[in-house]
């Protein structure tokens, strides 16, 4: 099943009406008799400057053919991030079909350039990896299958960084903070989700990520929106120990499904030294991608 967009609009922005507090916006809190937390329809309208049965249809999906100034208006008041700002207009106004689709709506097949796979190779000294649509790695160099997983040995239909880190045992034992690392996925297929609200993988992949995992459905329910772009995770490796590793992404842009995301360490860190130590490791055991 296709992402709902007007369900979706509608828990989104009842999840940041939730969050806000009247008294921080300097309204009434009524002695705290609220039946549900944060802001009221009528209260958030009022700060938005739009009339309340144009808040409603806005959260209920009546219509996906808001104005701008109403989506500024209504992003304002509820104090949405430029991620959260752009998540809200692509679900509530038409949204270009994406080049990377065929007629039909179908993705087409993502290819990783020549080129792009020569500057993967030329990263030797870090863990590095292309991630295209719904988080599939399309190609790694030897380190990132050392630190992750040997993603050669894995049917291509199953090389998808999400499935893996939900559902696969040893993700667990891998991440320091494994319930973070599931959070973070959900908050970045979520943000995914609705640059292609019509993509059949998409709904498949979030249906079995749902069904198969509680940490992952809580994690969904959040609403909470994050785009890959640099932060850093710790690595309880099996062969090296603990990495605390660091990570940058780069978005190409004349394709911007696909992004080649690389970890660094720090110069004369213990993680540095460990490193090392798997890259000898994988230079013994791990092809390329």
């Amino acid at each position: 099943m296709a992402l709902d967009r007007r369900r979706e609009l509608g828990e989104f922005l009842r999840s940041r009406r939730a969050r806000l507090r009247p008294g921080e916006l300097g309204l009434p809190d009524y002695g705290g008799r609220r039946r549900v937390p944060g802001l009221r329809r009528e209260e958030l309208a009022r700060l938005a400057g739009v009339s309340v049965d144009h808040y409603v249809r806005l959260e209920q999906g009546r219509t996906l053919h808001f104005s701008q100034e109403v989506l500024d208006a209504v992003a304002r008041a509820l104090r949405l991030d430029i991620v959260e700002r752009e998540h809200l207009y692509r679900l509530a106004r038409p949204w270009p079909r994406p080049e990377a689709e065929h007629g039909d709506g179908t993705p087409r097949t993502q290819q990783v350039r020549p080129g792009l796979r020569r500057l993967l190779e030329s990263t030797a000294e870090v863990p590095a990896y292309v991630v295209g649509r719904n988080t599939d790695v399309l190609a790694w160099n030897p380190l990132a299958a050392a630190l992750i997983t040997d993603f050669g040995a894995l049917p291509p239909h199953q090389r998808n960084l999400a499935r893996l880190v939900v559902l696969d045992e040893g993700m667990r034992h891998l991440y320091a903070d494994w319930h973070g690392k599931v959070g973070d996925v959900a908050a970045y297929l979520r943000l995914d989700a609705a640059r292609r609200p019509d993509d059949p993988r998409t709904a498949e992949l979030l249906d079995e990520l749902r069904a198969a995992s509680a940490v992952f459905r809580e994690a969904w329910s959040k609403h909470r929106l994050q785009d890959k772009t640099h932060g850093r995770y710790v690595y309880r490796h099996p062969v090296v120990g603990e990495l605390d590793l660091g990570f940058e992404t780069l978005r190409l842009p004349d394709d911007p499904d696909q992004a080649l995301i690389a970890h660094t360490v720090e110069e004369g860190s213990p993680s540095q030294t460990a490193l090392r130590l798997l890259a000898a490791w994988a230079g013994q055991t791990v092809p390329t991608g």
